[in-house]
């Protein structure tokens, strides 16, 4: 069920549905269930997952809201201070986890989890936690920051013997390419609409 609300949400991403987040609201769900289980221990993914659904109902409020012209949200590149942003959520993100799971934070997780792959379970989390505050945002390189994540993830998961969260995750890395040229056409037929008005 986590994989098919997961495929539910990327595919309603790539198209631009703001239905992509009470699918993943669900997935998000399961997923933070199956991450912190004594045979995967992947607590970095499980907090993603913890932020996957604050962000889903941010971003879902975000998506339905309308502006004073009556518009909504539109897709639309990152600009200097989104980057920033961004990077700010991921790379001080991937060793503040980092320290969390491995106990040189003593008192936020009580010094310790039993992680062994700590620091690439805090680099997934973190570059992700930067791709979905994007994604809220409705910009394009959402997709990019996703896909680092997607790709460190992959191998991190056959190795604690979840072939098939692998395979979604290869899944959504390929969908991910296809939501990023299909969003860059999007914005720039909004620029061609709104140079003509």
């Amino acid at each position: 069920m986590a994989i098919f609300f997961a495929v539910a949400e990327v595919l309603l991403a790539r198209s631009n549905s703001v239905w992509l987040y009470p699918s993943g609201i669900i997935s998000t769900v399961l997923y933070t269930y199956l991450f912190v289980r004594p045979t995967t221990k992947l607590y970095a993914d499980a907090i993603l997952n913890i932020y996957y659904f604050v962000m889903s109902v941010y971003g879902w409020l975000l998506w339905s809201k309308r502006k004073k012209d009556g518009t909504r949200l539109e897709v639309s590149y990152s600009n200097r201070t989104d980057w920033l942003v961004a990077l700010i959520i991921a790379l001080p993100g991937w060793v503040v986890l980092y320290y969390m799971l491995t106990g040189l934070f003593p008192l936020l997780l009580q010094g310790y989890t039993p992680s062994d792959v700590a620091l690439w379970d805090a680099f997934i989390s973190s570059t992700a936690w930067a791709g979905m505050w994007l994604l809220a945002k409705r910009k394009i390189e959402n997709w990019l920051l996703l896909n680092v994540s997607n790709i460190v993830a992959i191998p991190v998961y056959i190795y604690k013997g979840m072939p098939f969260t692998a395979g979604l995750t290869l899944f959504l890395f390929i969908v991910a390419i296809f939501g990023f040229l299909q969003w860059k056409k999007l914005a720039h037929k909004q620029t061609i609409f709104a140079e003509q008005d």
